[in-house]
C-alpha cells in the first residue's frame, strides 16, 4: 500500500501530490502575519507612540524658552515660524533617531526567530523561504515609514500650533512663503526617506547574516555613526555623496535660492542603490540558508564575500562615477564660493533688518553687497571647511557715497554649512536685539547660516 503524501517540515516545501493540494501562502497574507506580528511587539508600539507624539511637544516645549538651539539649522527661527521645528526635528532625526528606529525594526526581523526558534513553524505554515522574506520585509518597511511619517506630522503640527504658519528664512536669507515652506518641508522628510531605508536593508542583511547575534541589531546604527564621523574628516566630495548617508544632509539644498539639487538628488539617487543592493544580498543569503540544520544561525563567516564585498564594490564604483561626472576631489570649498554665500545672505537679512526698522526699502541690486574672507588672518589658504574663516562685508546704500562694513567670524563646516557670527559694528550685527517701533526684535544680521554648494556647477563658484 502506498503511504500518503505529507509535508516535509524540516525543508518547508509539500511533497509529492500534497504541492496541490496545500498551496503556498500568498505573500500579501503573510506580510499581514508579519505585520500584526510586528505591532504587537510593545517596544514597536512604544516607539510608534513616541514618534507620533515626542516630536510635536519637544518643538512646542522649545518654542515656550527664551533661549534658542541656535548651533542647530534653523533652530534660530523656531520662534518666528512653525516651519523651523519640522526641520530642527529632521536634523536630529537624520542623525541619531531613524538610525536607532531603524536598528529596532529592520535589524531584529529575522533575527528574532533564530532567538525564538521559530523558523521551522513559519516555514511550515507559509511553505516558502522567498515569501517569508518578503513578507518581513514588507512589514519591516510599512512600519519604518509609518514612524517617519509620525515624526515629520509631529513636528509640524507642534511648529505650527506654538510659532504659527508664517514664512522661513531660507539658508541665502531669502524668504520662502508659507506655501513654499510647507512643500519644501515635506519634500525634505520625504528625501530623507530614502537614506533611511538604505539603512533599513543593511539592517535586513546584518538580521540575515548574522542571525541571533546582537550585531545584527546594532549594524544600521554603527553604520549611521561611521557615516557620520566620515562626514566631519575632510573627504573628497565624491567620496561624500558616495556614502548612503549623505541625503540626510543634502536637503538642506531645498533651502537656498535657487535650489541646490545636485547633491541632493545624487545622495538619493546612491541611496536608492544601496537600498536594492543590500536587499538584494539579504535575499540572497536568506533563500540559500539551511533550514534543515538547528544550528545553522545564518552565513557567518560567509558574509565577508557573500555581502561586505559587493558593498564596497558599490561604494567604489559610486566613487567613480561622481569624480568622473563632477571635478570633485577636493573639499569643494573655496574663497569665492564662501564670499558668494555670505554676500548673498547679507543681503537678504539686511533687507529684512530694514523692513523691522521702518527704513526705506532697498533692494540687492542697489545694495551691491560683496564679501571678502580670507583664513587665519591671511596666514592659511582660504580653501576647504574651519571655524577660522573671517569675513568683511561692504555694502552700498542708494543716495549715499559711503559705504557700509560689518565683520563677520565664520565656521564653514566640510558638508557646507556657513555659521555666520557678527562681530561689529555693534547697530548692524554686534548685538542680537534691534530696538524696532513695535518693541527689540531678533537682530537677523546678528548670527546667521549659509550653505556653499560643494559641487561645481556655475561660474561664480
Amino acid at each position: 500500500m502506498t503511504a500518503p503524501a505529507v509535508s516535509d517540515p524540516t525543508v518547508g516545501e509539500p511533497a509529492g501530490d500534497a504541492a496541490a493540494e496545500e498551496p503556498r501562502v500568498p505573500v500579501t497574507r503573510a506580510y499581514r502575519f508579519e505585520l500584526v506580528k510586528l505591532v504587537s511587539q510593545w517596544r514597536i508600539r512604544l516607539l510608534m507612540l513616541v514618534c507620533w507624539t515626542a516630536p510635536g511637544l519637544f518643538v512646542a516645549a522649545v518654542n515656550q524658552q527664551a533661549t534658542l538651539p541656535s548651533d542647530t539649522l534653523f533652530g534660530r527661527w523656531m520662534h518666528a515660524t512653525g516651519w523651523a521645528g519640522p526641520l530642527v526635528v529632521l536634523g536630529f532625526a537624520g542623525s541619531w533617531a531613524l538610525p536607532l528606529l531603524v536598528s529596532v525594526v529592520a535589524g531584529d526581523v529575522f533575527a528574532a526567530e533564530d532567538r525564538l526558534g521559530t523558523w521551522r513553524h513559519l516555514l511550515v505554515a507559509v511553505r516558502s523561504p522567498r515569501r517569508i522574506f518578503w513578507a518581513k520585509a514588507l512589514a519591516g518597511l510599512t512600519v519604518i515609514v509609518a514612524m517617519v511619517a509620525g515624526l515629520a506630522a509631529a513636528a509640524v503640527v507642534g511648529g505650527l500650533a506654538t510659532a504659527g504658519n508664517r514664512p522661513l528664512v531660507g539658508l541665502d536669507g531669502h524668504l520662502l512663503t508659507p506655501s513654499d515652506a510647507a512643500g519644501s518641508v515635506l519634500l525634505a522628510w520625504l528625501c530623507a526617506l530614502a537614506p533611511t531605508l538604505a539603512l533599513a536593508a543593511i539592517g535586513l542583511l546584518g538580521s540575515v547574516i548574522l542571525g541571533r547575534s546582537p550585531m545584527g541589531l546594532l549594524l544600521p546604527a554603527l553604520a549611521a555613526v561611521a557615516m557620520q564621523l566620515a562626514q566631519m574628516l575632510p573627504l573628497p566630495v565624491a567620496l561624500r555623496l558616495a556614502l548612503p548617508g549623505y541625503a540626510f544632509i543634502s536637503w538642506n539644498g531645498l533651502f537656498t535660492g535657487p535650489a541646490q539639487l545636485d547633491e541632493l538628488l545624487i545622495g538619493v539617487a546612491v541611496s536608492l542603490a544601496w537600498v536594492l543592493a543590500a536587499t538584494a544580498l539579504a535575499y540572497r543569503l536568506f533563500a540559500r540558508r539551511d533550514f534543515t540544520n538547528a544550528t545553522d544561525d545564518g552565513p557567518g563567516r560567509r558574509a565577508a564575500t557573500g555581502a561586505v564585498l559587493p558593498l564596497a564594490a558599490l561604494l567604489a564604483l559610486t566613487f567613480g562615477a561622481v569624480a568622473l561626472a563632477t571635478p570633485s576631489t577636493g573639499s569643494g570649498i573655496t574663497q569665492a564660493k564662501v564670499q558668494q554665500s555670505v554676500a548673498t545672505a547679507f543681503a537678504h537679512l539686511y533687507r529684512m533688518q530694514t523692513d523691522q526698522l521702518n527704513r526705506p526699502a532697498v533692494t540687492e541690486a542697489q545694495l551691491r553687497t560683496s564679501a571678502a574672507c580670507d583664513r587665519g588672518d591671511g596666514q592659511v589658504d582660504p580653501v576647504g571647511p574651519g571655524n577660522d574663516w573671517r569675513c568683511v562685508v561692504t555694502w552700498h546704500l542708494p543716495g549715499t557715497s559711503a559705504t557700509g562694513n560689518a565683520v563677520y567670524q565664520l565656521n564653514v563646516a566640510s558638508n557646507g554649512r556657513i555659521e555666520a557670527d557678527g562681530d561689529g559694528p555693534k547697530e548692524v550685527n554686534g548685538y542680537f536685539l534691534v530696538h524696532t517701533p513695535a518693541g527689540d526684535a531678533p537682530n537677523p544680521l546678528w548670527q546667521f547660516d549659509g550653505s556653499v554648494e560643494l559641487l561645481p556647477t556655475s561660474p561664480k563658484g
